[in-house]
């Protein structure tokens, strides 16, 4: 299928209209290449360009990419609408983006933490008493702190969900799990290890902070989000769908590859789904566009203050590996550190990247076939390091390519 990109090739300063796979995600530093100096600086047209040919695949139904900053900006899509029509795809569309969520419900904590409505070194029992206590449990629940909540060092477990496989979970795809049953059937499995002494990527840790944020404020998790962040960062195409299965608006259809018993492989449309169980976590339906609003108004200090925003680039310093922030994870690739955070639900794939200074930002969204699949997903791994790759870059030497490991 046709590419379809564009360049701007000067450096550009953005105008603002206002003011980094759900786990796993990126999970260690990539080795960086060796250091020459070029000029100019920039996204590599080129090697994006290439990053995107060929879909759809069996790995990906579309792409569609923003890199931007003030080194410059390119934009590209590719890949099919649908896999019916297979008319282009709509490089506007709106698509599900996952955890990337996690981003706005640590954002609205900040905010609320900047305005003194919640301490982040308090407890959740504290705010939320008898959230943790589980009579099914014999090991209680030591006290866990908002910070530990956000930064994925609370101990406690996962949730259950409507099964362990897609065949489970898609025969579901249209009912409501609440939210607060799988807090509780993630309590009621007891702590996995001590508060702040390990750290564990889990979705549950958010859905927390949902409720936490809906009990200091007595208002809806929805009503906060929209009002603290995406109002103030322009994020007009971006929405909580709830219990509603559908994506409202423009977007294009995603699939998951069901592999059959006779060897055959089935492309079976999963756009449709009810996402309400990962709510704070993770069901958020957005665009490249607003979600590179987001991460330059929140990294410009124009949602959550700086003092606050501190927490955003800081990560455990007492827990050997530690890669995880409040909302993101801490990525190094060519000698910069990128603040990343992946995302995934069926049939969508979605990363946002930059550094502190925004000099370069990436948002990807991938119709991925296996978006929960235990590997990144080939498509969203090269696009990824061609937009943080510089223009004219030599390539890695033998033995020194850079690749993202899962």
């Amino acid at each position: 299928m046709r590419t379809r990109t564009s360049i701007l090739a000067s450096a550009l300063v953005l105008t603002l209209a206002a003011g980094p796979l759900a786990a796993p995600a990126f999970a260690a530093d990539a080795p960086a290449p060796a250091a020459v100096h070029t000029e100019p600086k920039g996204p590599d047209a080129e090697a994006l360009a290439a990053a995107l040919a060929g879909l759809p695949d069996a790995t990906a139904t579309a792409a569609l990419v923003r890199v931007g900053g003030t080194e410059g900006v390119w934009r590209g899509s590719s890949g099919v609408h649908d896999l019916i029509s297979r008319r282009d795809a709509d490089a506007c569309a709106r698509f599900r983006a996952g955890s990337t969520t996690k981003v706005v419900t640590a954002a609205v904590v900040l905010q609320l933490a900047a305005h003194n409505t919640i301490d982040l070194g308090e407890s959740v029992q504290h705010y939320l008493p008898g959230l943790l206590e589980s009579g099914r449990s014999h090991v209680p629940f030591k006290p866990v702190t908002v910070r530990q909540l956000l930064n994925h060092t609370s101990g406690i477990q996962a949730g259950d969900g409507f099964g362990d496989t897609f065949e489970e979970a898609y025969a579901h795809r249209f009912d409501t799990l609440k939210p607060r049953d799988v807090v509780a059937s993630a309590v009621a499995k007891g702590p996995e290890f001590d508060p702040g002494t390990r750290q564990h990527y889990l979705n549950i840790n958010y859905t927390i902070l949902g409720m936490l944020i809906e009990k200091v404020t007595g208002d809806s998790y929805t009503s906060q989000a929209t009002r603290r962040v995406l109002r103030p960062a322009g994020m007009t195409s971006t929405y909580f769908p709830g219990t509603d299965p559908r994506i409202r608006g423009p977007h294009n259809r995603g699939y998951q590859a069901v592999a059959w018993a006779d060897g055959t492989t089935e492309f079976v449309d999963v756009t449709d789904w009810n996402q309400a169980d990962r709510w704070a976590a993770g069901d958020m339906i957005s665009t490249t566009a607003d979600l590179e609003r987001l991460i330059t108004t929140l990294f410009r200090g124009r949602i959550v203050p700086l003092p606050q925003l501190r927490e955003m680039f800081t990560v455990p310093a007492d827990i050997p590996g530690a890669k995880m922030s409040a909302g993101f994870e801490r990525f190094e690739y060519g000698g910069k550190v990128y603040w990343i955070k992946s995302g995934a639900r069926y049939g969508y794939s979605t990363v946002i990247a930059a550094p502190e200074d925004l000099s370069r930002t990436l948002v990807v969204s991938v119709g991925s076939t296996d978006a929960k699949g235990e590997s990144m997903n080939p498509v969203v791994q090269r696009i990824s390091l061609a937009a943080l790759k510089e223009s004219r870059e030599p390539s890695a030497p033998d033995g020194g390519a850079s690749v993202f490991r899962v």
